[in-house]
């Protein structure tokens, strides 16, 4: 039997050929996770994986907290489901409440999933500006190297290239567009301050809504910290401000991404936060319910609640699983104990940490070309040469390769690839629980060092 130190082999001991599940590869055979406790999951063969990826930045609070587990056991026994269209339902209203109250936001709406919440965030977009008077607003735009989704309308705001160029033909043309991707390390000019940075990118965004029409433009949405797409990459300082500036400028909608880096994961509640730019809709998702249940959030300003309530008083948007008893439960137990446990403010902590052990010993390593993020959401570009920047070629399958070897150490990572330009580029990814220590974030460190020069 494997130690309780070395993680599982993806050949063998998993879900295989026999499998009926339709798995996103058909070739490989799975590692079976039978539970999960605190930081780590435990397999089928014996052996004990430390969650360094939070799943995809979905667990939070850590696996198998009594108290949430029994929150959401409780409302599975008295109210699971109801329809939101005929009946509310108390854990909806009160995570509402909170979430709004600490936001600063009038609404939200809960789904089950990050695609569910962007797709409602684009047709509240679209009814605002219809109901408001401006039915010619139908142009959206986002920013290249993005990721917002897998569903039609989202994927096809965003720009995950190898995502989505099986569907471009079944994507609507002429209405998607994107500005440029707010990537210091890749993007900025030599020599160019963050100040001048931020401004070149507001000038392109201002250019690009004069050029559509700014009476054609909806909303322009981003991430403020990218994160399947292109690896944990931050906003430069003052960057969201000033792109909400822009938006307020033409009568266009501030929209922010947070399904992978809200819900304290920045080391604030909200990522927008850090640069005190609120916006008029945000997305969130993954951490809200930390695993727990599926659930998603759109949070809505004011001014996008007081159009719908002057005009039709309705949104023409809803969904079977909208406020679901069992989801809304978990989210509102993560959230409590997020706050009673002081999990942002560890998380902040334990992310200065990672940062300072990442920038001291994979930084400096010959394949590694930037270190970038913020919390505990942080990412490793992989490149053939730091001083080029040149990526490894896509088929070289470099993340995957890295994350397998991180993998058989006993610690999970998540992985991606596409960073650099939308198509090349490695990244691998640490977003584990707000409730790791200080020592497993050494062991993380540790193994992704050890992985690294043995695999590159």
């Amino acid at each position: 039997m494997t130690s309780d130190t070395t993680g599982p082999s993806l050949a063998a001991g998993g879900a295989d050929a026999s499998s009926r599940v339709l798995h996103r590869s058909l070739g490989l055979g799975m590692p079976m996770a039978t539970r999960a406790e605190g930081n780590y999951l435990y397999m089928s063969d014996g052996s004990r994986i430390l969650d360094a990826s939070g799943g995809a930045a979905v667990v939070s609070v850590g696996h198998g907290v009594p108290e949430i587990i029994a929150a959401v056991s409780t409302q599975v026994g008295t109210l699971p489901y109801v329809s939101s269209a005929v009946f509310g339902i108390e854990p909806a209203e009160e995570l509402a409440r909170k979430m709004c109250e600490e936001a600063g936001m009038a609404r939200a709406i809960f789904l089950s999933g990050g695609s569910e919440a962007v797709e409602s965030a684009l047709k509240l977009c679209r009814q605002y500006h219809v109901e408001n008077g401006e039915p010619a607003r139908v142009n959206f735009i986002a920013r290249e190297i993005s990721y917002h989704g897998n569903t039609m309308g989202a994927l096809a705001l965003g720009r995950h290239n190898r995502r989505r160029k099986l569907y471009l033909p079944l994507m609507p043309e002429g209405v998607f567009h994107a500005v440029s991707a707010c990537n210091a390390w890749r993007f900025k000019a030599e020599g160019e301050s963050d100040a001048a940075y931020v401004q070149r990118l507001a000038d392109e965004l201002d250019a690009k809504i004069t050029a559509l029409g700014a009476h054609t433009v909806a909303a322009f949405f981003a991430e403020p910290v990218v994160g399947a797409a292109s690896g944990c990459v931050p906003f430069v300082p003052g960057y969201l401000r000033a792109m909400k500036a822009v938006c307020e400028k033409h009568g266009v909608l501030f929209c922010l991404d947070e399904i992978m880096c809200g819900a304290g994961r920045s080391g604030k509640m909200h990522a927008w936060m850090h640069d005190d730019a609120r916006p008029d809709v945000q997305t969130l998702g993954k951490g809200l319910c930390g695993g727990y249940a599926p659930l998603s959030a759109v949070l809505v300003g004011e001014r996008v609640v007081e159009v719908l309530r002057k005009g039709t008083g309705a949104f023409v948007n809803g969904y079977t699983f909208q406020s679901s008893g069992t989801g809304t439960a978990a989210g509102l137990a993560v959230y409590n104990y997020i706050k009673k446990h002081n999990l942002i403010e560890q998380c902040a902590a334990r992310g200065e940490l990672l940062a300072k052990l990442l920038r001291e010993r994979v930084a400096p390593l010959k394949h590694v070309g930037d270190v970038r993020g913020m919390g505990l959401f942080w990412g490793i570009e992989l490149v053939t040469d730091k001083k080029t920047k040149t990526p490894f070629k896509y088929e070289d399958n470099v993340n995957g390769k890295l994350a397998d070897a991180i993998l058989a150490r006993g610690v999970a990572v998540y992985h991606g690839a596409g960073c650099a330009d939308g198509w090349e580029g490695d990244h691998i990814m640490i977003c584990p629980p707000y409730t790791i220590t200080e020592d497993e974030v050494a062991h993380v460190v540790d193994v992704i060092v050890d992985a690294i020069n043995a695999t590159l």
